[in-house]
């Protein structure tokens, strides 16, 4: 468990009532990057989904000015030139069409694969898919689900039978001349986004289609995308393996990687 180095709400100290209030009351968005020598790969696309979801949760009327955010990040972040970073917008109390902002920092997380991972498939799907909030019961249920069952991680099916997301990552897949995208809906990770910008810019083609259990065997190779990591592979989804052309997508996810910009906080 990273240690948290800072906690602010609306850039003051967290009081214990501010993070009370946070912990109990399950209603809010966020988004989490690392940051690096004061900068974040794609914080416009962070900022962004702020002022999306805050728009979707809490009323045309609120906004999330990116300009407020990054000063709140960097006054959070003080001294650190290295962290994880969380931006929260919750319901200010009594005023629900208001909001505060919580900033976290902690310990920056390493950026490199761990071995490659056993997943295992879940019928479940996200409310909201499309936003990135803090009602995560569900996918947490699923995953120690799976861990239990002696998998490291979870995939999630729909209810329809496509392929969706994981409990905290973008699937993609390589079918041995492209990477492939489940066509669902999902959460439009950051990461994600910035590798397929980045994929078409260095020719690597890449598309998105409906997915079912039925296509992992055919699939060469898979990967976990998310803010921890652009390329964390997975070495089986249920009884599918994939002990080939691993690499082939690991260059081409990594090398796209490379290519995305750092932007200052």
């Amino acid at each position: 468990m990273a240690q948290v180095l800072n906690i602010e709400i609306n850039g003051q100290p967290a009081e214990v009532g501010d993070v009370h209030r946070v912990a109990t009351w399950n209603y809010g968005h966020f988004t989490s990057m690392q940051v690096r020598e004061g900068a974040v790969r794609g914080l416009n696309l962070h900022l962004r989904r702020l002022e999306r979801a805050s728009h979707a949760l809490f009323g045309e009327g609120v906004k999330s000015d990116g300009d407020r955010i990054r000063e709140l990040i960097r006054h959070a972040l003080g001294e650190e030139r290295a962290a994880s970073v969380r931006v929260t917008a919750v319901p200010q109390v009594g005023a629900a069409l208001s909001t505060d902002v919580m900033v976290s920092v902690s310990d920056p997380v390493d950026d490199a694969p761990r071995p490659a991972l056993r997943v295992r498939t879940a019928t479940y799907e996200r409310e909201l898919p499309h936003l990135k909030h803090v009602a995560t019961m569900g996918l947490t249920y699923q995953r120690l689900q799976a861990t239990e069952a002696g998998f490291d991680d979870v995939l999630f099916v729909g209810r329809d039978g496509f392929l969706r997301e994981g409990s905290v990552w973008n699937v993609a897949f390589w079918d041995g001349q492209q990477v492939v995208w489940p066509e669902a809906d999902v959460l439009p990770g950051i990461t994600m986004q910035l590798l397929q910008a980045a994929l078409t810019r260095i020719g690597v083609p890449w598309s998105t289609r409906r997915l079912t259990s039925d296509d992992l065997p055919v699939l060469r190779a898979a990967a976990a995308t998310n803010s921890h990591c652009p390329s964390q592979p997975l070495a089986s989804i249920d009884k599918a393996a994939f002990p080939g052309d691993g690499g082939a997508l690991a260059d081409a996810l990594n090398t796209a990687w490379a290519e995305v910009a750092w932007d200052l906080v």
